[in-house]
């Protein structure tokens, strides 16, 4: 690591590291701004998510997102990654939690509704009283996603892979 990079500029190549796919490269730039800095809940939360893909220390980088997401709890990306640790353990609903906690706080973050996505979960049939398969709700479903208008779960809408597991 190149010792003349301020904890910031740690951070940035962190990112990008981590956007690319690069994940040990990417620990170790968090990690080096998280020792500039250990006072920035921001790069604990990111040195905790490099430590959870990199070296899969679940513990310490659960340690390190939760204490970050208590100071700065109306952060998005912190709940984005503390969501991300538990979902690279298996941990599925607490990341599905963790990332309507960061809906909750910035409905339009497009990482946070992209994970979702990608897990796929599901909404509340249009039509409740009616089963998810009946004709009805699946033609309103589809209207409904070709005009873009369905919405992430809330909390007390539960994923059918969340359901199936209880």
């Amino acid at each position: 690591m190149d010792a003349t990079f301020t904890a910031e500029e740690h951070y940035r190549q962190g990112c990008e590291r981590l956007a690319e796919g690069q994940h040990a490269p990417a620990l170790e730039h968090f990690r080096a701004a998280h020792e500039l800095d250990a006072a920035s809940p921001r790069y604990a939360s990111y040195y905790g998510l490099g430590l959870a893909l990199v070296e899969r220390r679940f513990n310490r980088a659960v340690e390190l997102c939760r204490s970050a997401v208590k100071e700065e709890f109306f952060s998005p990306d912190l709940y984005h990654n503390l969501a991300r640790v538990h979902l690279a353990f298996g941990f599925k609903a607490e990341g599905i939690r963790y990332l309507r906690r960061g809906l909750m706080i910035d409905p339009a973050d497009p990482a946070i509704r992209e994970e979702l996505e990608d897990l796929g979960c599901r909404s509340r049939p249009v039509l409740e009283f009616l089963p998810r398969n009946h004709f009805l709700n699946r033609w309103l479903g589809r209207v409904k996603r070709q005009l873009g208008l369905l919405d992430v779960p809330g909390e007390e809408d539960e994923p059918e892979s969340i359901r199936a597991a209880a």
